[in-house]
């Protein structure tokens, strides 16, 4: 964390020393105002659009009075004001957690709650304050903010240093995402990370790594069988009747539910080396095997 953090500071400080060769000094409170405008949008649109994605709504506290009971709690060990809880329907067993610590917001499936026990529910939740917690949400905005910075510094400084025709402004756009690509695999190396962290938080708080791993285990087999469902459906004969390809295609989008918020949820489905280098999650076989280690 602290390497990858320099580093993600050194692509900062390298971006706005090249603004200010390109541009003049006084730019430099234009690129730091701006810097933490662009950051503070990012966090407030994400933190909306995660949300409204998924359709979430207030968690009754009437119906599930464990669950309020069981993160009321935590937050007292963990002298941290509770979250909102929210429920949602994803199409597949998941949760994730938005905002930072003193306003932060956990969202569960209903495929999640159904599908686990009590104590494994337990486990993902308390993965989930441990996010809030520790400010992961915010570690990780910080961070693909500064990718967005340093990504319009070099188009910029493209655009500004070329002739400012249309090939620059096509060539602008090819470096812009190059390096937007680089300094996000720092970053995506920092919220694999984060994972392992918030799970052994997790452990500790319920105390034993097994309720989560069987958790683990279960949303991962939720979301292939999600992932299959859907694929069926994509394949299904075109003489199929109207209702069933409306289910078919209902079912496609609850699967594809998961996808816009993965930098968020506690499962992610990305499998081969080149998914797993730029996956925000580590793979969950070695998140299980260390829970049970």
């Amino acid at each position: 964390m602290a390497v990858v953090g320099t580093l993600l500071a050194g692509f900062y400080l390298v971006a706005v020393a090249a603004a200010m060769v390109a541009f003049g000094e006084g730019i430099l409170p234009i690129a730091i105002v701006g810097s933490i405008l662009l950051i503070g949008i990012q966090y407030k649109v994400g933190k909306w659009a995660a949300l409204r994605s998924v359709g979430a709504e207030d968690l009754s506290e009437t119906q599930y009075a464990e669950i309020h009971q069981f993160v009321e709690r935590v937050c007292r060990e963990k002298e941290m004001k509770k979250p909102s809880l929210k429920i949602a329907s994803m199409g597949v067993p998941n949760a994730f957690a938005v905002g930072r610590r003193g306003n932060g917001t956990v969202v569960i499936s209903q495929e999640l709650i159904q599908l686990l026990d009590r104590s494994e529910l337990e486990g993902v939740i308390a993965h989930e304050l441990a996010h809030i917690d520790n400010r992961d949400v915010i570690t990780m905005q910080l961070g693909q903010g500064i990718a967005s910075i340093v990504a319009i510094v070099a188009q910029y400084i493209v655009l500004f240093t070329g002739e400012n025709d249309l090939a620059d402004f096509f060539l602008a756009v090819v470096v812009g995402n190059i390096v937007q690509f680089v300094v996000m695999i720092f970053v995506l190396a920092i919220s694999r990370y984060r994972e392992y962290v918030a799970d052994s938080d997790a452990r500790d708080v319920i105390g034993q790594g097994e309720p989560l791993a069987r958790a683990l285990e279960k949303i991962h087999q939720g979301n292939q069988q999600a992932q299959q469902s859907a694929g069926r459906a994509q394949r299904s004969p075109g003489s199929a009747n109207r209702r069933g390809r409306g289910r078919g295609r209902q079912r496609s989008r609850d699967a594809n539910v998961d996808q816009q918020v993965s930098a968020l949820c506690i499962s992610s489905s990305d499998r081969g080396f080149l998914q797993q280098i730029v996956s925000t999650h580590p793979p969950m076989e070695k998140r299980i095997q260390r829970l049970r280690s």
